[in-house]
C-alpha cells in the first residue's frame, strides 16, 4: 500500500456503546478536530456528535466512505458499526448485510485510500465445540448469525491484507461493561443492565442462569486494548492480527450479583433465562490471550471488584 492520505481518524458506529468511549479517548489522544465520528443516525445530544466533527454515514455506501476519507485526510478507520448478537438473531438478513457488507465497504475504501483499519471481532466466533478455555487457534463454528459474520470479518481482513496490503487489525471482544452508554443488544448485556437495575430498582431479573460464566472486560480496558493494538508496529503482529483473543475477566452472573449486593443494600437478583441463554452456552467461559500479550504486551488492569466499584461510581455520578 501507498502512504495513508492523512493523520485524521474516522469512527463508524460512533454513537454505540464502544464508540462513545472510543471517540472520547481518540479525541483526547489526537485532538477533537482530528477525529470524525459517524453513525447511521444523527443525535446531536450525544457527546460523540456534539463535541467534535460528526457526519451521518451509511457503512454500506462505499463511495461516501471513500469521499469522506479523501476529503478529510483520513489515515485510520475504527469500524464499529454492527448489529450485535441478540439483535442480529432477530433479523439475520440485516445482520449479514450490515456486518459483512459494512466490513467489505470499509476494506474497499481502505484499499482505495491506503487506510489502516480497526475492525473488531467477538468471542461469538466460538461455538460449542470450542474448549471452554478458548485458545487463539481453534475451530470456529458459531451458532449465531452474528458469530458467523465475525468469522467472515476476520477472514476478509486477512484477505485484504494478503491481496491488497491493507493493514487491518481486530480484537475478539468479550462482553463489555460500561456506564457511559447503554448496551447495544448483545447476549452479555446483562452485565450492564444489572447495574442500572440495582441502582434504580434494587432488583434485577437476569436473562441468563446464575452459573453462566462468560469472558468480560471493563470498557476502559477495552479502549486501552484497542488503541494499544493500533499503536503496535505492524511487523510485531502475526497471523492472529484480524482477531486477537485478549486476557480479560471471567465471572458468573451470580458472582457479579453478589459483588454488587456487597455495595448496594438490599439488592436482589432472580435468574430468568431466555433465548440468550442458548447463545451464552455456546461461548467459552474464558479465553487464552497469551498471543496478544506476547505480540503487543496486552494485560487488563480492572478485576471484578474494581469494575463493580467503577460502574457504581460512574452511574451514581461520583
Amino acid at each position: 500500500m501507498s502512504d495513508p492520505l492523512g493523520d485524521s481518524v474516522l469512527v463508524t458506529g460512533a454513537l454505540g456503546q464502544i464508540g462513545t468511549d472510543l471517540v472520547d479517548a481518540l479525541r483526547e489522544k489526537h485532538g477533537k478536530s482530528s477525529v470524525i465520528a459517524s453513525d447511521i443516525r444523527d443525535d446531536q445530544g450525544h457527546p460523540s456528535a456534539n463535541e467534535g466533527p460528526f457526519v451521518v454515514l451509511d457503512v454500506l455506501d462505499t463511495d461516501s466512505i471513500t469521499k469522506i476519507c479523501k476529503d478529510e485526510g483520513i489515515g485510520t478507520v475504527y469500524h464499529l458499526a454492527a448489529l450485535l448478537s441478540a439483535t442480529g438473531e432477530k433479523n439475520p438478513d440485516l445482520c449479514r448485510k450490515v456486518n459483512v457488507g459494512g466490513t467489505v465497504s470499509i476494506l474497499e475504501a481502505a484499499k482505495q485510500c491506503s487506510l489502516r483499519v480497526y475492525s473488531p471481532s467477538s468471542i461469538a466466533v466460538f461455538g460449542p465445540d470450542s474448549p471452554k478455555h478458548a485458545p487463539q487457534v481453534t475451530d470456529l463454528n458459531p451458532t449465531t448469525v452474528y458469530g458467523e459474520t465475525k468469522v467472515t470479518g476476520e477472514a476478509l481482513a486477512l484477505e485484504y491484507r494478503r491481496n491488497y496490503g491493507v493493514d487491518a487489525r481486530g480484537i475478539r471482544y468479550p462482553g463489555l461493561v460500561s456506564y457511559k452508554a447503554p448496551a447495544g443488544g448483545g447476549t452479555t448485556d446483562y452485565a450492564v443492565d444489572i447495574f442500572h437495575s440495582a441502582i434504580n430498582d434494587g432488583h434485577y431479573d437476569c436473562f441468563v442462569r446464575s452459573d453462566t460464566r462468560l469472558p468480560m472486560l471493563y470498557m476502559e480496558d477495552a479502549i486501552r486494548a484497542t488503541i494499544s493494538l493500533m499503536d503496535a508496529p505492524s511487523d510485531t503482529l502475526g497471523k492472529s492480527r484480524a482477531g486477537y483473543n485478549i486476557d480479560c475477566l471471567s465471572f458468573s452472573a451470580k458472582e457479579l450479583a453478589d459483588s454488587i449486593s456487597k455495595r448496594v443494600n438490599n439488592f436482589t437478583c432472580d435468574y430468568v433465562p431466555d433465548v440468550r441463554q442458548e447463545y451464552a452456552d455456546s461461548w467459552p467461559d474464558s479465553i487464552d490471550g497469551s498471543i496478544a500479550k506476547m505480540e503487543w504486551g496486552w494485560s487488563p488492569e480492572f478485576g471484578l471488584e474494581e469494575m463493580v466499584d467503577a460502574m457504581l461510581d460512574g452511574l451514581s455520578g461520583n
